[in-house]
């Protein structure tokens, strides 16, 4: 028991940073939805939401390139290799997968229940789908939830391969020879 209790403290002291990051980009991700249906993307100007959703990629990244600072800064004092920030990055993303079934449930019953007949409707209305039928077995909770989850962790591990390559601390020695 004991040396179950250290092991659980070691790995909650070496995780704090990315369970903090995992939890704001989870509440970032709640506040831009609430965006986007106070602007009429889930109603009214339904048509653009296709397009203008994709503008979240901006803070989502902004987002996790802060974590990995943090990480650098707070956890290894300002020097981290390609492969720690690589590391740090997966397991914030995993956490975001992890948590996002939950975001996307607050998503679609409690912020924006809406917007999944809405969109069936107009998908229906334009010939993307043919039928209501086909819409609903692509628009509902289980498949985005899935989707949301998927997504995180793919995009998160790109995001992460892409931003090390900036934030990494590089070797002198290395950069000189």
């Amino acid at each position: 028991p004991e040396k179950c209790r250290t092991i659980k403290t070691i790995i909650m002291k070496n995780l704090k940073i990315e369970i903090k990051w995992a939890i704001i980009f989870s509440l970032m991700s709640l506040l831009w939805m609430l965006l986007e249906k106070v602007s009429g993307l889930h109603g009214r100007y339904i048509d653009y939401h296709l397009y203008l959703t994709n503008l979240f990629a901006i803070p989502a990244i902004i987002v996790m390139v802060m974590a990995l600072k943090d990480k650098k800064k707070n956890f290894y004092d300002g020097r981290m290799t390609y492969l720690q920030g690589l590391v740090s990055g997966i397991i914030i993303s995993a956490m975001i997968a992890l948590i996002s079934p939950l975001t996307q449930w607050i998503t679609s019953y409690v912020i924006t229940p809406e917007y999944f007949p809405n969109v069936i409707k107009r998908s229906v209305e334009i010939g993307y789908y043919k039928s209501i039928v086909e819409a609903e077995a692509h628009f509902n909770y289980p498949n985005y939830a899935r989707q949301g989850a998927i997504g995180a962790l793919i995009m998160g591990a790109v995001t992460t391969a892409i931003a090390m390559i900036f934030i990494f601390t590089r070797n002198r020695k290395n950069i000189l020879s």
